[in-house]
C-alpha cells in the first residue's frame, strides 16, 4: 500500500473513533461501565494524543499540544475511575480531535525533507503504527457499548429461537509434525511478533471451527460451571467467587432460554455462531469437558498459514500459553506496549473477533489478557 493510501486508511480509522463519540450520549460519553474499561470519550481523546505524540513530540520535539493533557491520558497517571471527571465537555473534545486528527493527515502528506528520513518513518512504520493503535482502540470502544447495554437490560427477553444444545463432534485437521514459521515482519507487525520464529511442532489435530454456542451449551447443561474437576485451581476460585455460570453477554430468559445482549439490544444467539464473552478459566474448563486443550498460539498460527482454520475473525481465541516474548525481542518504538505484560499471568489470544479491524486481522497478530477478563470478544477452539 502507498504512503498516501496509508494516510487515507489512517483518516477512515480517525473517523471511525470520532462516530463513536458524535453518537454517545453525555453519560455514554462520560461514564465507565466496566471496571477494566475507560469511558468513551477517554478513548478518542487517547487516540488523539498518541497521534500528536509521535508525529509531532518524538518526531520533531514539540510537546507543546502532548505536555498539558500528557497527566489525563498517559494511562499509567490517571487510574480508569477518575478518567471520566477529567473529560472535557464532548463538543469541547469532538471540536479539539477533529481539528488535531485533520492537521496530523496534512502533516503527514506534506513531510519536510529532514523528517522523512526518521527511523520511525523508515517504510511508514509509524504511519502502520497509528491505524493498529486507533484500530485497537475502536473495538475497545465497541466493547464498552456492549458493557453499556448488559448495563441497562434489566427486564429479560424471550428468544424467537431457542438455543438447544448440541453434541460435540468437532471436524478436525490434522497438522503433521514439522518446523513452521511464526511471526511477523516490520513495517506492520508489533514489537511482540517480531523477530520471526522456528516452530518445532509435534503432530496435533486442530478443530477446524471455533466452539459454537449450541456446543457451549452442551458444556452448561452439563454440569460445566458446578463440576470442580474441570477448573483448576485458580479458575474454580474465581468462578465461585463471581458466581459465573455462563458467557458474559449471555441472558436467560423466565422460561430458561438463553438469549445475548449487545450495543444493538437483545437477539437470539445463533447454532453455529462462535461462542464469545468467555474467561482463559471457561476455556480451559470447556476443553477438560472435551477431552481436548487449548492449543499453542504457535499451533494455532500455523495451521492458520496453512489454511485449515475456518472461522477465523469471528472471535478472539484462547489459547494455552501465557504471552511470552519471541527469541531475540526487542521492545519497539516504546516498552509499554509489550513489555509490561510480559508476566506469565496474561494469555495469549489469536484470530480476531467481528468487530476486530483489518489492520490487525493477520495469522502473527498477538492479542493478550488476564485469565478472568471475559468482557472481550473471545472464544475458543480445541486441539486434539
Amino acid at each position: 500500500m502507498s504512503t498516501d493510501a496509508l494516510i487515507t486508511e489512517l483518516g477512515h480509522a480517525q473517523a471511525l473513533l470520532v462516530a463513536l463519540v458524535e453518537d454517545a450520549d453525555p453519560a455514554t460519553f462520560r461514564n465507565q461501565y466496566h471496571p477494566d474499561l475507560s469511558p468513551l470519550g477517554w478513548h478518542l481523546g487517547h487516540c488523539v494524543y498518541t497521534e500528536c505524540l509521535w508525529l509531532h513530540e518524538k518526531l520533531r520535539g514539540d510537546d507543546s499540544v502532548t505536555s498539558p493533557i500528557a497527566d489525563l491520558y498517559t494511562p499509567p497517571r490517571t487510574p480508569k475511575p477518575e478518567r471520566g471527571k477529567r473529560l472535557p465537555p464532548q463538543p469541547a473534545l469532538l471540536a479539539w480531535a477533529t481539528e488535531l486528527q485533520a492537521f496530523n493527515l496534512h502533516y503527514l502528506r506534506n513531510l519536510r525533507p529532514q523528517w522523512q528520513e526518521h527511523p520511525l518513518l523508515e517504510d511508514d512504520y509509524l504511519i502502520h503504527f497509528l491505524i493498529q493503535h486507533n484500530s485497537q482502540h475502536y473495538e475497545t470502544m465497541l466493547m464498552i457499548l456492549n458493557q453499556k447495554a448488559l448495563h441497562e437490560h434489566d427486564t429479560p427477553d424471550t428468544p424467537h429461537q431457542p438455543l438447544q444444545a448440541s453434541v460435540l463432534q468437532p471436524e478436525l485437521a490434522d497438522i503433521p509434525a514439522g518446523h513452521y514459521r511464526v511471526g511477523g515482519r516490520k513495517p506492520v507487525a508489533y514489537d511482540n511478533e517480531v523477530p520471526p520464529q522456528q516452530a518445532d511442532l509435534g503432530p496435533f489435530s486442530i478443530s477446524r471451527t471455533p466452539v459454537s454456542n449450541t456446543e457451549y451449551l452442551a458444556f452448561m447443561e452439563d454440569g460445566g460451571y458446578r463440576r470442580q474437576e474441570l477448573w483448576d485451581e485458580e479458575g474454580w476460585r474465581w468462578q465461585q467467587a463471581h458466581g459465573i455460570s455462563s458467557p458474559d453477554h449471555w441472558r436467560q430468559a423466565d422460561n430458561g432460554d438463553w438469549y445475548a445482549v449487545s450495543m444493538k439490544g437483545s437477539y437470539d444467539l445463533a447454532d453455529r455462531e462462535p461462542v464469545s464473552g468467555i474467561s482463559h478459566h471457561e476455556a480451559q474448563a470447556f476443553a477438560r469437558w472435551a477431552n481436548a486443550r487449548l492449543p499453542h498460539e504457535y499451533q494455532w498460527e500455523a495451521a492458520c498459514r496453512i489454511g485449515l482454520l475456518e472461522q477465523t475473525g469471528r472471535v478472539w481465541e484462547w489459547c494455552a500459553n501465557p504471552f511470552h516474548a519471541y527469541e531475540g525481542f526487542t521492545p519497539f518504538p516504546y516498552d509499554e506496549y509489550s513489555l509490561p505484560w510480559l508476566d506469565g499471568r496474561h494469555f495469549s489470544l489469536r484470530g480476531g473477533s467481528l468487530h476486530t479491524r483489518p489492520a490487525i486481522k493477520r495469522p502473527s497478530f498477538r492479542n493478550f489478557f488476564l485469565a478472568d477478563k471475559r468482557h472481550i470478544f473471545a472464544g475458543l477452539r480445541l486441539v486434539y
